[in-house]
């Protein structure tokens, strides 16, 4: 698995990467994160990630569009990105992040 953690810290400006389980515990990161951030950006991540698929579900029933399936997201603050799609995520430098690259390697890595 550290393999798919590699690849996504190769990404420009990644500074941290990992993968959580659905119900928010932490399998593994890299980064210099410790473990208990780490652990609590895993409860954070699929905490974000349930409510985006809940939107996307009411959104497709209220809109008409196709919203689902839910891939991922992401959210920039400050001079970072956090970067989502199936149970991994990547940190990033907002000012070195190319999201188009970003989200083709996370879905690979996914395997969506």
């Amino acid at each position: 698995m550290s393999e798919k953690l590699d690849k996504l810290m190769q990404l420009k400006g990644a500074i941290a990467a990992g993968q959580y389980t659905p119900d928010g515990k932490l399998v593994e990161y890299k980064g210099p994160l410790t473990r208990e951030i780490a652990e609590m950006v895993a409860k954070m991540v699929a905490a974000n990630t349930l409510m985006g698929t809940v939107e996307a579900e009411s959104f497709t029933k209220i809109s008409g569009m196709k919203w689902t399936p839910f891939l991922g997201w992401a959210v920039a603050a400050g001079e970072y990105a956090v970067c989502v799609m199936g149970n991994y995520g990547v940190f990033v430098k907002l000012s070195e992040a190319d999201f188009n690259k970003i989200f083709k390697t996370l879905r690979e890595v996914a395997g969506i």
